[in-house]
């Protein structure tokens, strides 16, 4: 699958940066991802500081982010480059599965979070989809993610569920939901939504809401095109992104 290519028709790589204070792990990996044709590792950094110096000179299409980094680390790392580089796509590759690494770096601007040890090929499909703008998260993450976001309530008038701050203490919820004047959903979209990340099928959120299957499939469709994603976990992921979610 090539990334994109020039106005005469050649294949223009993905240019690559890799931050990881293990400089084995970096020559490992900028051997395996140089390997593909539409690929190409441009630098490798060994902290946080590195990284923004050489996206000042450099302009990756993509960081390779590990979170565990010396002097600072990847979640710090991520919150300036997206600041100063909004182009520039952040990718964790971390040992950490917890769901709040993930949140966190999602927050800071990431748009993808990937595990260490998952398998080469994985790796560079997620690359070349992050490079093409879709977010990515490893299968192992995910479901730690949607149960968190299970516990999400919706807020103010395009959110349904609501209540006062004693209801959502004594609910136990840990995250909130909280659309902005930029949000574009609708209050019924909104809630179609928060059902979808607690894992209801369109069968489900049709008999929860009093609305037939049909209505359900085309308040998703529309979901997915207002928040420019291709499924229903990048839709639930890009709230985060956007600022909607809480911890």
């Amino acid at each position: 699958m090539d990334y994109r290519t020039t106005q005469n028709g050649d294949k223009e790589k993905v240019k690559i940066v890799i931050a990881d204070d293990h400089q084995l792990f970096r020559e490992g990996l900028k051997r395996i991802l140089n390997m593909e044709d539409d690929l190409e590792v441009i630098g490798e950094c060994g902290d946080g500081i590195q990284v923004i110096e050489f996206c000042n000179n450099q302009k990756p299409d993509v960081v390779l982010m590990d979170i565990n980094m010396p002097i600072e680390n990847g979640v710090v790392a991520t919150e300036r480059l997206r600041e100063i580089f909004p182009d520039i796509k952040v990718l964790i590759l971390s040992i950490h599965d917890d769901e709040s690494y993930v949140f966190e770096t999602l927050r800071k601007g990431a748009t993808g979070y990937l595990l260490k040890d998952m398998e080469a090929e994985a790796l560079i499909n997620a690359i070349r989809s992050v490079a093409m703008g879709h977010a990515y998260i490893h299968p192992k993450v995910t479901g730690k993610l949607i149960n968190q976001l299970r516990r999400m309530t919706y807020l103010d008038e395009k959110g349904i569920a609501s209540g006062g701050e004693s209801q959502l203490k004594e609910a136990g919820v840990g995250v909130k939901y909280v659309p902005n004047e930029n949000s574009p959903l609708t209050r019924r979209e909104a809630e179609v939504l928060r059902l979808m990340a607690e894992g209801k099928s369109n069968k489900m959120i049709g008999e929860y809401l009093y609305i037939s299957e049909k209505t359900v499939k085309n308040h998703v469709s529309s979901i997915l095109q207002k928040m420019e994603v291709d499924d229903r976990t990048q839709a639930v992921i890009n709230s985060i992104k956007n600022g909607w979610v809480t911890l």
